[in-house]
């Protein structure tokens, strides 16, 4: 016996370290059939990392303090070495996070990978959704910007239109009665403590849980249902490490080219990944011509404005903005679909997907742009559309024609 082999027997009879390689790696079947949809799992998990890391560099020079943040900002930009490289890395990674996030959750959609038996996978998935908005609210501030400022207070105001308690709860958030040094600083410790905790432990859970039941394919199909009778392998599965792992490689890699393009080439993507009026000193007594939240939240935003205020309040608004994430929570108890995947669903769940997915880009364009009147008309029938893809999906889905599923996966 080699000397490794005995530092890991060591090491094994006092932590499972091999065992959970073996459980989470190279003895976790997966179906054969993944496809490139299936690359955004694993580079939403790259995201994360790099994240962090940039973060822990960035928060080595920056002050969080209403009369110094901007100015360091501003240094970490232009003297500390390579400064501008984290800083960016750290500002396109929050958009590229929210795209991978976006595209994987369509891909949930597309192949039911929220039905039974994964039900809990989804929602820890929509948590970790709603805790990625609440790290990228947090952090917008940070930055002590024109839009950074009017931004946060536009979104912590919303929260004064809750009846009652309203006013008390906005002011809980801010610290003060107006967004302040006070605010920065509750921002920022739960921006780099809290909220990366929370997603961390977040998204171990969804992981034990997708190993727990194992992973959708394309087909929609479960792999354990046939198993060699003597292995108890799934016949369609194959492990882990390495044939997807070095596969995932390759979407790591596409991914990269993509990410440093947009870093050395086009960082504020035309001002989509970071606002013009953020590079202007925040100031309490210079509100911008048009404030609008970064694009990841706009359809969001663009919700909220196209519920008519009642008796002067936009609490409507709020609640409905606030009903379009929770509505995700019901969806694997709304699909009533005899197949899970899209392959095998008929017109109807086709046509209706593809309105949910039109919706939410053009309320993410509307969520943009000045408010006017002919905006507003259209944002609100794309409301209507975003919310009837949900609250219709138990009717359309139980009379929809589907074909039958293939007993074992298609390749």
């Amino acid at each position: 016996m080699s000397a490794l082999q005995k530092m890991m027997g060591w090491v094994d009879d006092r932590f499972p370290l091999t065992a959970t390689y073996k459980a989470h790696l190279s003895e976790y079947y997966a179906p054969r059939n993944f496809n490139f949809w299936y690359f955004f799992g694993s580079l939403a998990l790259l995201v994360l990392v790099l994240q962090i890391v940039t973060g822990i560099f960035l928060t080595m020079n920056y002050k969080p303090d209403s009369e110094l943040a901007f100015a360091s900002v501003e240094y970490i930009m232009r003297d500390v070495e390579w400064g501008w490289l984290i800083r960016y890395m750290h500002s396109t990674g929050a958009s590229m996070f929210f795209v991978v996030v976006y595209l994987h959750m369509f891909r949930g959609l597309m192949y039911g990978s929220y039905r039974k038996p994964r039900e809990l996978i989804w929602i820890f998935g929509v948590l970790i959704y709603l805790a990625l908005m609440a790290e990228a609210f947090l952090g917008y501030l940070l930055p002590w910007g024109q839009m950074s400022f009017w931004g946060a207070q536009v979104i912590v105001n919303l929260f004064a239109a809750v009846p009652f308690i309203g006013e008390d709860l906005s002011i809980w958030i801010r610290g003060d009665y107006v967004i302040s040094d006070a605010t920065l600083n509750r921002f920022f410790a739960f921006h780099v403590i809290a909220l990366p905790l929370v997603l961390i432990a977040l998204v171990a859970v969804h992981l034990v849980a997708l190993h727990e039941v194992g992973s959708n394919n394309p087909d929609g199909i479960e792999i354990k249902k046939h198993k060699d009778p003597v292995t108890h392998i799934p016949l369609d599965g194959i492990p882990f490490h390495p044939y997807y792992t070095v596969k995932d490689i390759v979407g790591v890699i596409v991914f990269l080219m993509v990410f440093s393009a947009i870093l050395f080439f086009a960082p504020e993507m035309g001002g989509y990944f970071l606002e013009a009026n953020n590079f202007v000193p925040a100031d309490p007594l210079k509100t911008p011509q048009h404030i609008a939240p970064l694009w990841y939240f706009t359809p969001f935003y663009a919700i909220l404005r196209a519920v008519p205020p009642m008796f002067g309040s936009q609490f409507p608004g709020v609640v409905a903005m606030g009903l379009s994430i929770v509505v995700m929570f019901f969806l694997p108890w709304l699909d009533r679909s005899k197949v899970k995947s899209i392959r095998y669903r008929g017109p109807i769940y086709k046509i209706m997907l593809a309105l949910f997915i039109v919706s939410f880009i053009g309320l993410g364009y509307l969520g943009l742009l000045p408010s006017t009147p002919v905006a507003t008309i259209f944002a609100q029938v794309l409301s209507v559309i975003y919310f009837l893809f949900f609250l219709l999906m138990p009717w359309y889905t139980s009379i929809d024609k589907t074909k039958p599923e293939p007993e074992r996966v298609t390749g």
